[in-house]
């Protein structure tokens, strides 16, 4: 990864005037430059080699380290065989929705053999965020954390650690993923292959054949305090993450901070990043460090298998034994315990951290996320019935365009897509009960649909699980451009008589991922005050490609800086697609 450090970047083209001024301590931030080769290359895992797509020829991708504040301007060269797109998942990337990346919705994908800079603007995050790919599934090798640090002057809200790490938890296919999906998405059929194996650092671990001696070791002295930045990269998994015999305290995620909350272990979704410490103060030896999935799902399959790393002591002790397992992990499907980890995340809510939840709401909105299925030509299809699985909000499944949504928005080309996403259900009915299958809630509604919202405007969205085809289960669902505020979750069916009753407005986790539980709902709220087209999609990819996903566009305020930055000089064509081509790049593109 080649960075150049441009701190002096303003001060050289003239704005020190401004610096006083408008700007202010603008001068502080620095301008960093990356380049990013997007590269075939090959990994030997679970005693087999394969080619897949990386970033630099590393799995995980390279690390960016910027400090609040700073900008990148990042030049992603695709030198591999089909069209991908560069997401920066957590930055708001103020007034700057041409950089966010997700497929046919900001930006179509970057073809072979061309590059595409991209300028990612940090404001006010601060911790871990990351980055990956946002065209079909490709982000399961393409991805990498963000470490966003304090500004300069400023500090952490915890005591300064001695050391830190980052760790990235992923899916590691034996296939070809992109064929997979291919098939998948081809056939209609609603059990995509599950991984082969979950990695820490891009290696399995000692649980899987051929992986013990590329087990990720963490090195650890005794009596220091080391600060890990977690991310879940996988495609489709929520993972615990616990130490053996070590607790670890919860003090951020999703680039926020949180109120210290000291467990055995964490639950992240995929999408989320949480920062943990953990204090080597443990006899000294080898620790297992493990990740294994939760699922609560019946319809659906899922990797049973467990990743392990080795938290490693250094110092004089028989490092021959095997190593001390957490043999007390949380069940597979232990809602119970999944719950109450999440409803303990609390935002630190201090005079330097300061909460501002939207009191005042002008919109409402109830989306309930749902599987569902599409009708094929002469039921030629391999889900049930002859139909294509389909998954949807509000009984709409999102259906990529032809060309990206935020150009369309932008120079006012009619026909790509509809501003009438709705803000509720079409009709109502008991969303978990059982053997939800009648056609008139199983068939959804295929379209390009978006909320429009006008600037500033004061949001509240109440996510509603259900069992529509028995297929209830956790759904992490994501939010570009913004971070919310969860003000509330439950399980049931939402009343919107008692329970905004109970809603914390005091201190409730700022994210930009949260998992809606099954058969359960969330409420977050949000002020649109950043003007673009930003897309919200479940971040199991399966889901998103079947169409568990809209866009908001949010109107421009009335003056420049409130208002949507133009285009670059250069974006990439709408004339070439991913993977699966322009006419047909994943599940629901028309013929």
């Amino acid at each position: 990864m080649k960075l150049r450090n441009m701190g002096l970047f303003l001060y050289a083209a003239g704005f020190v005037v401004c610096c006083g001024m408008i700007l202010h301590c603008a001068a502080e931030s620095k301008v960093h430059y990356f380049e990013f080769y997007l590269t075939e290359s090959n990994f030997t895992r679970l005693c087999s080699t394969k080619t897949m797509l990386t970033v630099n020829g590393s799995f995980p991708g390279p690390v960016i380290r910027v400090r609040k504040g700073d900008t990148i301007y990042v030049n992603v060269h695709n030198q591999g065989s089909y069209g991908v797109t560069m997401h920066w998942h957590g930055v708001k990337n103020p007034r700057n929705p041409w950089s966010d990346g997700p497929e046919y919705v900001t930006q179509c994908p970057i073809p072979p053999g061309t590059n595409f800079t991209q300028e990612v603007i940090f404001s006010t995050e601060e911790g871990t965020v990351w980055w990956h790919a946002h065209s079909d599934w490709t982000r399961v090798s393409v991805h990498g954390a963000i470490v966003a640090l304090p500004a300069l002057g400023t500090t952490y809200p915890f005591p300064q650690p001695d050391a830190e790490e980052i760790i990235v938890l992923a899916s590691w296919y034996k296939h070809d993923v992109m064929e997979m999906m291919k098939k998948t998405l081809d056939s209609g059929i609603g059990l995509a292959n599950v991984s082969d194996a979950y990695t820490i650092n891009g290696q399995p671990g000692d649980l899987y054949p051929c992986s013990k001696e590329t087990t990720y070791r963490l090195m650890v002295d005794y009596g220091k305090t080391y600060l890990l930045r977690i991310v879940n990269a996988a495609l489709n998994q929520d993972l615990f993450f616990m130490i053996s015999e070590h607790h670890v305290t919860v003090v951020g995620g999703d680039g926020s901070y949180f109120k210290p909350l000291t467990t055995p272990y964490i639950l992240l979704s995929p999408g989320q990043t949480m920062d943990v410490l953990v204090t080597a103060d443990k006899p000294l030896g080898e620790y297992y460090i493990v990740a294994t999935p939760y699922f609560d799902g019946e319809a659906d399959i899922y990797d049973h298998s467990t990743a392990t790393a080795i938290l490693e002591y250094r110092g004089n002790y028989n490092h021959s034994l095997t190593p001390s397992f957490p043999y007390h992990m949380p069940n597979y499907n232990d809602t119970a315990v999944a719950s109450l980890f999440t409803s303990q995340i609390r935002s630190l809510a201090t005079p330097e951290h300061p909460v501002d939840v939207p009191l005042d709401v002008t919109t409402r909105m109830y989306f309930v996320i749902s599987m569902n299925m599409l009708p094929c030509q002469n039921d030629s299809c391999a889900g049930p019935d002859g139909y294509r699985m389909a998954a949807a909000l509000n009984n709409k499944t999102f259906k990529n365009p032809q060309v990206d949504i935020l150009q369309a928005y932008y120079w006012n080309l009619s026909g790509i897509y509809e501003s009438d996403f709705p803000d509720q259900p079409l009709h109502y009915f008991n969303f978990t009960a059982l053997d939800l299958m009648s056609e008139n809630v199983t068939i959804s509604d295929p379209g390009a649909r978006v909320k429009v919202l006008n600037y500033n405007e004061t949001v509240e969205i109440v996510f509603q699980g259900t069992n529509i085809m028995n297929s209830a289960e956790t759904h992490p669902i994501h939010l570009h451009g913004y971070k919310f505020y969860v003000v509330g979750r439950g399980h049931g069916i939402f009343d919107n008589e008692t329970d905004p009753k109970n809603f914390n407005l005091y201190d409730p986790p700022e994210l930009n991922t949260i998992p809606n539980p099954k058969d359960g709902w969330t409420a977050i709220r949000f002020k649109a005050s950043n003007p673009g087209v930003w897309f919200m999609h479940c971040h199991l990819d399966k889901h998103m490609s079947w169409g568990m996903d809209t866009a908001f566009i949010v109107k421009s305020g009335g003056t420049a800086e409130t208002s949507m930055k133009g285009p670059p000089a250069y974006m990439p064509p709408c004339n070439l697609g991913s993977f699966l081509g322009s006419k047909d790049s994943m599940l629901l593109r028309e013929d």
